[in-house]
């Protein structure tokens, strides 16, 4: 019955698929909709990588092609209502009379065409255009402080809330509201005064000339607009934000010279000039409470702790609680090692342009078939002993790789949900699992077959760094194999970088520990990326992250480290006779003028010696000229 069951599930998923728009109207509904790559990416689990696929001709398949669908066709519902909207609007401005020289005209306010403080139409359309070239634009449903004035922003930057227009940015530094001064703020002056102002203007009151720059020159006379009233302007970000801004926003990580608390501050001034009538003396008007001042970047703070702190800080404080014990402290540590692990990864991902995800969809190929069987990726784990060894009697040094998982986390990595493909195209930019008949091993004498021992022959899934090493073989610079037949493939946008500051992390506080010869930091650090690896995939021990397709992606990396050190012994002359696991690896000659000795991760250590040949051939010419 389970197997009906089975096929009554293969049945129930076949079906019409999602329709989908064609790629250059997915193009414009996105850009329509101001939506950056990473932003549509983010949403449907998927690299930015592959949103510019689907925009240039390649279709999704299966439930992210649905759920593409549904936000392209809820894109297009949006913006025909934003269009609707927008018409309507328009009809009302045109339908209502407009004044000459009154204050209530709408030109006169932030949005007038000239005079106003902000922007002509050319530079508009230029900030428009700065705007769209940034891919990491968001649109913010609801506002939140600008990192630079303070005030509520629409947009957020990098990560960085903040006005897109630089002429919010100026208006709302110089304090007034909304860059005009309030309606009660001044008594009426006679038009003409000496202050050359136009009919049913107001005469400023002592504009401060570093409050009228902030505004743009020619504010103070324009027509319709009242002038500003000298404020009070706070030193720090705020005062920098009435700086004319570049044409380009930028983020405040990417200033120069530190932050803006770098600008001196200036001596407070008050709101109204010594020299102002009498009649204009009467009381201010209770000013709107102003949004908190955002942080400025500090000069000389404490330096933020590394992500390898946390590994020291765990060690001293297992020292601790179990009073210098040190096998105590060790096994306590490596109890932990997994959710320690997961802790130092989020640590190291703070601020990483890519997100983690920890749960995607997993095809079944990944999935094992059994409760305690394998799933259907094979790691090409070597377990290879050389059939012959040259005549004589030989010493044979067994090497141990360090590090060999720690050093495999730098590999390619699938960032988003994997896609189904079919063809024999690779494309390097993406990465996962894929079904290949390996090509013709013709070397299994001097070097092992990079696909492993295999018994059954034909095609088999393998993970994208045996995938890359079969291509590598293949090529000019090798040339030891055919390539290898791809049939089809589950990939998705891929990264080499992902896990690379988690990496780093270990290493520094691996090699610190080997400096100082500690042997609990050693076994901790060890534990804590060896079962990082191992409970990424189907794992009770680690439920917060799911992902077999890495961990077997991991091991096939490590694994292919060993052969390319098997290969590199065997082009310098070694005679290689055995590689097994993923750091094991046999010699026969002077393998320290190959490999560096050493616990490093770059280096080997010897882990056994032995003598290994036939002793009575060693007087035979066969012997003499192969040693010649």
């Amino acid at each position: 019955m389970s197997d009906f069951d089975a096929i009554d599930s293969l049945l129930a998923s076949v079906g019409p698929e999602a329709a989908l728009v064609p790629p250059e109207e997915r193009l414009r509904l996105r850009e329509a909709a101001r939506l950056s790559k990473a932003q549509v990416a983010r949403a449907l689990g998927v690299s930015p990588s592959t949103v510019t696929g689907w925009e240039t001709g390649r279709d999704p398949s299966g439930e992210v092609r649905t759920r593409y669908a549904y936000l392209l066709e809820g894109l297009r519902e949006r913006l025909e209502e934003y269009g609707r909207e927008q018409s309507e609007t328009e009809a009302e401005a045109e339908a209502v009379p407009t004044g000459e020289g009154g204050g209530g005209d709408a030109s006169g306010g932030l949005g007038g065409a000239e005079g106003s403080g902000g922007m002509e139409g050319a530079e508009v359309a230029d900030a428009a255009e700065d705007v769209e070239d940034i891919e990491d634009v968001e649109q913010l449903v609801v506002p939140e402080p600008c990192v630079l004035c303070g005030r509520p922003a629409r947009q957020r930057v990098a990560g960085f809330a903040q006005h897109l227009d630089p002429g919010e940015c100026g208006e709302v530094a110089t304090g007034g509201a909304e860059g005009v001064a309030a309606p009660d703020a001044q008594a009426p002056v006679a038009p003409g005064e000496g202050t050359g102002a136009a009919p049913g203007m107001q005469a400023p009151v002592a504009p401060d000339a570093r409050a009228a720059g902030a505004l743009g020159a020619g504010a103070a006379a324009a027509p319709g607009v009242r002038a500003p009233v000298a404020e009070a302007v706070p030193a720090g970000p705020a005062a920098v934000a009435t700086q004319p801004a570049p044409s380009r926003t930028r983020t405040p990580a990417r200033k120069e010279n530190g932050s803006a608390a770098s600008t001196p501050p200036t001596a407070p001034r008050t709101n109204r000039h010594p020299d102002a009538s009498a009649s204009s003396e009467r009381p201010e008007p209770p000013q709107p409470p102003k949004s908190p001042k955002p942080p400025t970047r500090r000069a000389f703070q404490a330096a933020r702790p590394e992500p390898s702190d946390l590994v020291v800080q765990a060690v001293r404080a297992a020292l601790a609680e179990h009073r210098g014990d040190v096998d105590a402290a060790t096994a306590a540590l490596v109890k932990r090692a997994i959710p320690d692990a997961m802790r130092l990864l989020d640590e190291t991902r703070k601020g990483a342009r890519y997100d983690i995800i920890a749960h995607p969809w997993i095809p079944d190929v990944l999935r094992k078939q059994t409760a305690k069987g394998a799933d259907q990726i094979w790691e090409a784990r070597p377990k290879w002993t050389r059939h012959a060894l040259p005549p004589g009697e030989h010493e044979v040094t067994a090497l141990d790789i360090n590090g060999a998982y720690l050093s495999a986390l730098k590999t390619h990595l699938p960032l988003g949900q994997l896609e189904h493909s079919t063809g024999f195209a690779h494309d390097r930019r993406r990465a996962g699992v894929h079904l290949i008949t390996p090509p013709v091993w013709e070397h299994e004498d001097v070097l092992p077959n990079p696909i492993g021992n295999r018994d059954e022959p034909g095609p088999l899934w393998v993970t994208e760094p045996t995938l890359r090493l079969l291509q590598r073989l293949s090529g000019p610079r090798y040339g030891l194999c055919d390539p290898p037949e791809i049939h089809e493939s589950f990939t998705s946008g891929a990264t080499e970088n992902l896990l690379e500051k988690f990496r780093i992390a270990l290493k520094d506080a691996r090699d610190e520990a080997l400096a100082d010869g500690d042997e609990v930091t050693l076994e901790y650090v060890k534990a804590m990326y060896s079962k990082f690896v191992s409970t990424m995939g189907e794992s009770n021990y680690n439920r917060e992250l799911y992902r077999p397709d890495w961990m077997h992606i991991i091991r096939s990396q490590a694994f292919a480290n060993l052969w390319m050190k098997a290969y590199k012994a065997h082009d310098e002359g070694l005679t290689v006779v055995r590689a097994m696991g993923t750091d094991e690896l046999h010699v026969i000659g002077d393998w320290r003028a190959v490999f560096a000795e050493g616990r490093g991760v770059t280096e080997v250590k010897v882990k056994d010696t032995y003598t290994a040949g036939d002793p009575a051939e060693q007087g035979e010419p066969a012997e003499q000229g192969e040693e010649g």
